[in-house]
């Protein structure tokens, strides 16, 4: 996914115009902002607990030259000081394999408190301080290389004063979190809702953005499993949630994840939605012998069939659609990708990241 530069100005007036190509507004994503740990690298990816985990592991191995960072989706926190382990969790066979091929490991931690116990432990100095003790606990229990905060379960709340709370108070998780991370040469990383259209109010992008390595946006669910059917992620809604995010994150701190899934909605009926990664909704849709769809205006394919009598509506992210995408990231200077999940993905999305 590198952007060649152009070939050196022979004149004065076009060294003059490409000087200004590459440090106005307009520049496209430049060399400035890479991370010089990365070694061109530009990608990072989640490993999931579920399913065939071995698969998910190869999968990274084969795409290693693309993947600075793979992140374990292995651990969930509970209280101030309970860090579980899903089943193989910390696995060093992963883990040493994935060092071996030159991509760091940042495992990420969900919570499940939801937003008024999260608030109330994030206020509280000293269950703040043994919530951060037990993270670090965590990061020095293996070889990894830092550690990714996913804690969505708190910022989904309609209480506007609770959410002020939880973005208050996490943006002092954060910060201190960080602080001692970057004392042991580890790496801070956060997951986040896309700000926009409402959504993503508890994360104080700005103050997260400034303390943290790299700061992962969720580009997906713009429709998800609870609600209507229609596209994971859309054109106009990445142009919405990335000029937000480069307003106030560094944009070589960004990454924006695709999905490599789909829901399986009944038409008519509002959520319940049945996930299905790429390789599942393919595989429905050739057997079910459905005309594959392309939205051209969200980026996105799609496709319907019939089951015991009811209309089925599948809304999924492919290589084609990333394609449609990429010229959003590119449009606001963001070389960062994620993607949700290893497995999961159309094995051309490797392709349309290198650009071809």
């Amino acid at each position: 996914m590198d952007h060649a530069s152009g070939t050196r100005a022979r004149t004065g007036l076009a060294l003059l115009l490409a000087v200004a190509l590459l440090t106005g507004p307009w520049a496209p994503a430049a060399a400035a902002t890479k991370d010089p740990r990365s070694g061109g690298r530009t990608g990072s990816a989640w490993l999931p607990y579920w399913g065939n985990v071995d698969a998910a592991y190869r999968d990274a191995l084969r795409h290693a030259s693309q993947l600075h960072t793979v992140s374990p989706f292995w651990y969930e926190t509970s209280d101030d000081t309970t860090v579980k382990g899903h089943q193989g969790a910390g696995r060093h066979d992963i883990i040493d394999g994935l060092h071996d091929a030159g991509i760091d490991v940042v495992p990420t931690v969900t919570e499940t408190l939801g937003a008024e116990k999260m608030a109330e432990l994030m206020h509280d100095p000293q269950r703040r301080r043994d919530h951060v003790d037990t993270l670090l606990d965590l990061v020095e229990s293996r070889s990894y290389d830092g550690i990714d905060l996913d804690y969505e379960a708190m910022a989904l709340t309609g209480d506007r004063e609770t959410r002020d709370r939880v973005r208050t108070g996490y943006n002092t998780l954060v910060k201190e979190l960080c602080a001692r991370l970057h004392d042991r040469d580890k790496q801070c990383v956060v997951t986040v809702l896309a700000r926009v259209r409402g959504s993503g109010q508890a994360f104080d992008y700005e103050r997260l953005g400034g303390v943290v390595d790299r700061f992962r946006i969720m580009g997906y669910d713009l429709h998800w499993s609870g609600g209507e059917a229609g596209p994971l992620s859309a054109k106009d809604w990445y142009d919405e949630f990335l000029r937000y995010a480069t307003d106030t994150v560094p944009r070589h701190k960004i990454e924006v994840a695709f999905p490599g899934y789909g829901w399986d909605w009944i038409s008519g009926v509002t959520g319940h939605a049945a996930h299905v990664t790429w390789k599942e909704a393919e595989a429905l849709r050739e057997r079910e012998d459905a005309e594959y769809l392309f939205d051209e205006e969200s980026g996105t394919p799609h496709f319907t069939y019939r089951k015991d009598g009811e209309e089925h509506e599948v809304w999924y992210q492919d290589g084609r659609g990333v394609r449609e995408q990429l010229p959003l990231l590119r449009k606001y200077g963001v070389r960062g990708t994620g993607l949700w999940a290893l497995g999961f993905e159309d094995p051309d999305y490797w392709s349309a990241l290198r650009g071809e």
